[in-house]
């Protein structure tokens, strides 16, 4: 939300091309502690069309909403009004071989949903934030918080009802706060729960998803679809406004209260990975120095693969040149019933029950097991700081130090 907050309260100009320029992220929220009050003055009184609407500053109406699941003095304003960052509701797709405006290295978000396979450019989801889609006759919300580079998936059936989603404006330590658009409930978005308004305590159902190349994603996909640029609401797709946003040190003052977790540094990249009943964080950097890892989760054999060639989207004002942080793949090690070891083999990974070849996808490519998938298991690549906050109690597995 740093960028959305930039051009609400810096403004931007033109470039001699005509093209919005990116602002300077070197000016955070910290330099702008006055628009924000006003900002939560003016919002305070404004109609909503939901009567019971929890949309910020009336999240902090204790009588209206006496359940709160997390701090709500911790919900601030981000800059942006709702859907100041304006989502896509109406997404339309191209096939992957036709694709000439993403770049090798550049990070997709790739659903793969009862046979159905999508690709979300990163360079897209990072000026809208949330597409509202409907994948293999599922409803699903595919959303992005660059301030925690959380990529996430959701179900957006809540009961009988299909919900929408929209940026809220809000933000919570730091994380995206969604609103439905049915009951203006606000949702935290790393972990799906309703925190304030009339849905509070539902929780949505993630979808496994992952975060890859596009020149990966385009070697095993060449007939699958990729989310087009928004032409209703064009950004200068291409253009990362989070400049050198990965290299800071602490989380942005305003945006999170608090000391973060001092177990690893707050910006260190880690893979997160969860179920029902645990969860446990994984340092990016440790799992690329051995390429392939093996561990358990929940009690059954996970393995967990790397493969470089992958831009940050949030170190380089241009995002396909941004620092390479690699792709990571999270499955249940098991092939054809047998617990599995898997060894990487140039960017493909090869099992040790059937010597099946796997892409980063878990999609066999070739011998016996081709055309199978192995099973995903929940994961996000973001930022220490973030996972620490909402994962209190997850491990930490080092594989190099194994």
């Amino acid at each position: 939300m740093v960028g959305g907050l930039l051009a609400a309260a810096c403004g931007t100009t033109p470039s001699e091309s005509g093209a919005t320029a990116v602002p300077d992220s070197s000016s955070l929220i910290e330099e702008y502690p006055d628009a924000i009050t006003r900002h939560l003055d003016r919002t305070a009184s404004a109609p909503r069309p939901v009567s019971n609407s929890a949309m910020p500053p009336r999240h902090l109406d204790i009588e209206t909403f006496p359940i709160a699941l997390v701090d709500r003095s911790l919900i601030v304003s981000g800059g942006p009004p709702p859907d100041g960052i304006p989502p896509i509701d109406d997404p339309q797709f191209q096939i992957a071989s036709d694709v000439d405006w993403i770049e090798p290295d550049e990070p997709v978000l790739v659903l793969l949903l009862d046979g159905e396979v999508r690709a979300y450019p990163i360079q897209i989801l990072i000026w809208h934030e949330i597409v509202n889609d409907v994948v293999a006759d599922h409803p699903v919300s595919v959303t992005y918080c660059p301030l925690c580079n959380s990529g996430v998936v959701f179900d957006r059936g809540v009961g009988d009802d299909i919900l929408d989603f929209g940026t809220s404006g809000g933000l919570y330590q730091t994380n995206l706060v969604l609103y439905d658009r049915q009951t203006e409930t606000l949702w935290t978005q790393f972990d799906g729960r309703a925190v304030v308004g009339t849905l509070v305590g539902e929780q949505l159902a993630t979808v496994p998803t992952a975060m890859i190349s596009w020149k990966d994603y385009l070697l095993d996909h060449p007939d699958g679809s990729v989310l087009a640029r928004d032409t209703l609401n064009p950004k200068p797709y291409g253009r990362n406004p989070y400049n050198a946003y990965d290299q800071r040190t602490a989380p942005v003052p305003g945006f999170f209260t608090g000391e973060p977790d001092t177990t690893l540094a707050p910006f260190e990249r880690v893979i997160g990975i969860s179920t029902s009943t645990a969860a446990l964080a994984v340092p990016t950097e440790s799992l690329a120095e051995v390429g392939v890892a093996s561990t358990t989760l929940s009690g059954r054999p996970i393995t967990l693969w790397h493969l470089s060639g992958t831009a940050s989207a949030l170190s380089d004002t241009d995002l396909a040149s941004g620092a390479d942080v690699g792709s990571t793949g999270v499955f249940h090690a098991e092939v054809a019933g047998q617990p599995a070891d898997f060894t990487r083999v140039g960017r493909e990974f090869v099992d040790d029950v059937t010597e099946s070849t796997w892409n980063i996808l878990g999609e066999a490519v070739d011998g016996p097991k081709k055309g199978s998938r192995l099973e995903s298991l929940d994961h996000v690549d973001t930022f220490w700081f973030s996972w620490a906050t909402f994962q209190v109690e997850a491990a930490l597995y080092d594989p190099a130090a194994d």
